[in-house]
């Protein structure tokens, strides 16, 4: 049944696909299909069913997900407040007078406000409204101006302390316990801070590079509009603004600051901010929790959904079977990771960052971190992937949703080939961290490069462990004590 848990997997990319209803709804729907196939055929014990809903109130007692209404809540105040436009200001004002002045402006914004955002959704509703016309403005095309605006929107994937970034290490934390005690290693088991610290090197690299290409485009902009001078009152908001984003993210960075407080402290600024402003009268302030929550709620469904559909996958032996295909991976951890890598980038054609955190990182990770000991460096090319995945022709989330939100007449074609430069420049990021793992250990060398790994292990040894780990607990009963 396990290649059945494999054919599930493909299921949940093609019913996304084909019904367009919303990728919890498909995952559960796979999930109970699952389940009655596997009940029927004697796989699954309808009994270990029940240890369902004490592994999802395992689940939702984890605090980094206080971190999710926070962050959710703070895109939708940046969206509202005038901090960005500010901000955008502020940079033409110090920029000299060029044609790249308001690229540059536009992919600092998206490298400040990305990580606070939330979510690479609400960073380009937040720069198609501040960023987009004043490009244009510039004389830059639309089908620059779009990829400007998709490609600073994915900068807070790799910048701490973003929701992406916050989730992974969450999983990534999990898949290395698993292979740390599957193994025998004695590595310490990552963090979500060494995650942060592994991801500045790589996602200082791509902003240079992005500035870089902004320089050289804005070369072609066909003319120079004259800027707004910059008002008294726009210039404190954005000193103000800038101090307090610079502390968070420095503090979060330098670990002064967990993720949830930095978001707590962020949304309570940007809300006390806007009700003493005025900005926030009684009914927008409604509309705005209402939309927070409802985002939020889409978040956890997901979450919970893809939880239980992974369960079933591993009932049914997949991910099992996930680790036999990992350990029998020709070559070296780079060809390991790499074969990963690719599984995971064709996944998101169909699938979103999120969905691919839940659902397919807890099946190929742990068995990876088997085999390969140094889980900053995974993380990493993870995180570059899933950025990756959001500009990722056809169906990057970036991509389509910069177009429904510009709706501007551009041909795609045209799209593409303005963002050929920043997908080049992330692909070659992507392979300098894959074939330099170094980039992710700055001033230190990797971490598990001593340990002893996974090759002293015979298959069946190898496979034993995996499945011990993965095991699900046993399900309580009225005689006994929680066996949990």
């Amino acid at each position: 049944m396990a290649w059945f848990g494999i054919a599930l997997l493909v299921m949940v990319g093609v019913g996304i696909i084909a019904t367009g209803l919303p990728a919890a709804v498909v995952l559960m729907a796979m999930a109970s299909f699952g389940a009655c196939v596997g009940i029927v055929s004697g796989v699954i014990d309808v009994a270990t069913l029940w240890a369902l809903p004490s592994r999802l109130i395992n689940l939702l007692e984890s605090d980094v997900l206080q971190a999710l209404p926070l962050y959710v809540t703070m895109g939708l105040l940046l969206d509202r407040l005038p901090v960005a436009d500010a901000l955008y200001r502020a940079a033409q004002a110090v920029l000299p007078r060029k044609p790249a002045a308001p690229l540059v402006s536009g992919m600092l914004l998206g490298a400040l406000l990305g990580p606070m955002n939330g979510s690479v959704g609400a960073s380009v509703l937040a720069l198609s409204r501040v960023v987009a016309p004043r490009l244009a403005a510039e004389g830059i095309s639309a089908p620059h101006r779009q990829a400007i605006v998709a490609v600073a929107s994915t900068l807070g994937v790799l910048v701490p302390p973003s929701l992406v970034l916050i989730l992974l290490s969450d999983a990534m934390l999990s898949a290395h316990t698993i292979a740390v005690t599957a193994t025998g290693r004695t590595d310490r088991v990552v963090n979500t801070q060494d995650i942060f610290h592994a991801a500045l090197v790589p996602g200082g690299i791509f902003l240079l590079l992005c500035l870089a290409l902004c320089g050289l485009i804005g070369r072609r902009a066909t003319r120079l509009s004259e800027r707004a001078p910059l008002s008294v009152a726009q210039g404190l908001i954005a000193a103000a603004a800038l101090a307090f984003l610079l502390l968070l993210l420095g503090g979060v960075s330098l670990g002064y600051f967990y993720a949830v407080e930095a978001a707590a402290m962020g949304a309570f600024a940007l809300l006390m901010a806007g009700l003493l402003s005025g900005r926030l009268p009684k009914k927008v302030l409604g509309e705005l929790l209402g939309d927070a929550i409802a985002l939020t709620g889409a978040l956890f469904s997901l979450l919970l959904a893809a939880t239980t559909f992974t369960m079933v996958l591993r009932l049914l032996g997949a991910a099992d079977l996930a680790g036999r295909m990992v350990s029998s991976i020709p070559g070296g951890d780079i060809a390991a990771v790499a074969v990963v890598l690719g599984l995971i980038a064709v996944s998101a054609f169909v699938l979103d960052a999120f969905e691919i955190i839940f659902v397919i990182v807890p099946i190929v990770i742990p068995p990876l971190l088997i085999r390969v000991a140094d889980a900053r460096w995974v993380s990493v090319l993870m995180l570059l992937t899933l950025q990756s995945s959001f500009l990722l022709p056809p169906f990057g989330y970036a991509l389509m949703m910069v177009r429904g939100v510009l709706k501007e007449q551009a041909d795609f074609r045209d799209f593409l080939r303005a963002l050929a430069p920043f997908l080049a420049a992330q692909w070659l990021l992507l392979l300098s961290v894959l074939f330099f793992p170094q980039l992710t250990h700055p001033g230190r060398p990797p971490e598990g490069d001593s340990q002893p790994g996974p090759a002293s292990l015979s298959d069946e040894e190898f496979n034993r462990r995996l499945n011990e780990m993965i095991k699900l607990p046993e399900p309580e009963t009225d005689a006994g004590p929680d066996h949990r």
